[in-house]
């Protein structure tokens, strides 16, 4: 399966030092130049890079959206079977709406304690809230069944 990762999920795995998790799940990984430029130095070498073709489409999400979202959905579009990585609620909204398979950074951390790659994914929430990231009660709620 191919997969699409918004800024949102590349920062936030870089900067509780946890980056190599996305490739020990999925085999490709793209950001559009787009996300790459907003994600900047910390962008890891196995992200490739991949630009959406509808610019048209591009210009529509980005009524609604920031760049970096309207394109990665717009990718998400035109590639079959892929997942889309988004956390932000509107990004989330409209890919869903418009049919693109998603999860977000918390989904990748679940993933990641499936397949044994982490331990104890609390520790792993507890580092994602000590850097700004929200999480509802529901999500760490849901967690908690999950790995119990």
């Amino acid at each position: 399966m191919i997969v699409i990762a918004d800024a949102s999920c590349l920062i936030t795995l870089d900067n509780i030092d946890e980056s190599d998790l996305l490739p020990k799940i999925y085999d490709e990984i793209y950001v559009t130049p787009e996300v790459a430029a907003e994600v900047g130095d910390s962008l890891p070498a196995w992200a490739l890079q991949r630009s959406s073709s509808n610019q048209s489409l591009v210009e529509q999400l980005t009524s609604d959206l920031e760049l970096g979202e309207a394109t990665s959905i717009a990718l998400a579009l035109e590639l079959a079977d892929c997942l889309l990585i988004i956390d932000e609620k509107k990004g989330r909204r409209v890919a869903k709406n418009r049919g693109v398979k998603i999860t977000g950074t918390f989904g990748v951390i679940i993933q990641a304690f499936e397949m044994k790659l982490i331990g104890d994914p609390g520790s792993i929430v507890e580092r994602l809230e000590s850097v700004g990231f929200r999480i509802s009660q529901n999500l760490k709620d849901n967690m908690r069944k999950k790995i119990h």
